[in-house]
């Protein structure tokens, strides 16, 4: 992810891309003409304002806090830290020392989720009664720390609570294990936010079709955001009343109209970044990640994993 931050970094107006730091080079060539750092210190000690922290997971929590002690500004990308307890202690550092930490959920800066949060806050489903989510694909190569809870569902459960604005109350878990791998590779997992709204995830990474969807359901109809294509879509419930009565009596509501909204698509991890940009002068958007959220995520992901292993509902 280091390379994507560094080319937006460049290309957002208000930030200047000044130094990069990885101790095993710059394999994807994106210093340019900068001086590739061995580490934090010395990235610190080139007088940074702010930094974002790509590195594997396990290096989370010693990196933020370095940059917390040296008075910077820091994105760690996602998940904050290892633990959730690793979690916390980073998001002291930061709020003890008065400086803005955020937390690269990028998926809140998609445009048909920014939409849909957006139109569920006025009004467009009434009250909300569910969200799922399903996101599925092949492995990816990347990935050799954790499995695919930490890496995959902890964006849904972030957007989740964030479109819902209600933190999780319980969860409940299956995960299998069928590449090998000493990390899961596939999670189901159903939950109940605080404000009654039940969810349900289903994630994988042994999928030969990828998938990134999330439907919210409520009372006037529902929203779905396909993530990939960056589209949303509004499925109304009808006012019509159908004359088949086999069918009708299979059915909850009726079918309305459906819109398929037009969207602005930008980027969304250049959208991320502005919104680390204005939170840093004073500014904070709805969809930038703090990392008091980043800590309840990664709190609802090992409950999530906890629950699997025991087979118990966790309540939080």
């Amino acid at each position: 992810m280091g390379r994507h931050h560094a080319r937006v970094v460049r290309e957002t107006p208000g930030m200047e891309l000044v130094a990069v730091a990885d101790p095993g080079g710059d394999r994807f060539a994106v210093a340019g003409g900068l001086p590739v750092l061995p580490d934090v210190q010395a990235l610190i000690a080139a007088g940074i304002d702010a930094a974002v922290v790509a590195v594997p997971t396990a290096h989370h929590e010693e990196v933020a806090l370095a940059l917390a002690a040296a008075g910077v500004h820091t994105m760690v990308e996602k998940p904050i830290a290892h633990t959730a307890e690793a979690g916390a202690r980073v998001a002291a550092a930061f709020e003890d020392a008065g400086l803005v930490g955020a937390v690269g959920y990028v998926e809140r800066c998609n445009p048909a989720l920014l939409a849909m949060r957006q139109r569920i806050a006025d009004g467009a489903l009434g009250e909300v009664y569910q969200i799922t989510t399903s996101r599925q694909g092949p492995f990816p190569g990347r990935i050799s720390d954790v499995g695919v809870v930490k890496d995959l569902a902890t964006h849904d459960v972030d957007l989740t609570a964030w479109l819902a604005q209600s933190p999780y109350a319980t969860v409940s878990a299956q995960v299998a294990h069928r590449s090998g791998r000493q990390h899961e590779d596939m999670v189901l997992a159903t939950g109940r936010l605080a404000n009654g709204i039940i969810v349900s995830h289903t994630v994988n990474w042994l999928s030969p079709r990828k998938e990134r969807q999330t439907v919210v359901t409520g009372e006037k109809g529902a929203l779905v955001a396909d993530t990939t294509t960056g589209d949303l879509t509004f499925y109304a419930n009808g006012t019509t009343t159908t004359q088949w009565d086999t069918v009708a009596a299979f059915r909850g509501v009726a079918e309305g109209d459906a819109i398929r909204y037009a969207l602005t698509k930008r980027e969304p991890l250049r959208v991320e970044q502005e919104n680390f940009r204005d939170t840093i002068n004073g500014h904070p958007t709805t969809a930038a990640v703090t990392m008091t959220e980043g800590v309840h995520t990664l709190t609802v992901v090992e409950a999530i994993l906890r629950a699997a292993a025991e087979g118990i509902t966790v309540d939080l």
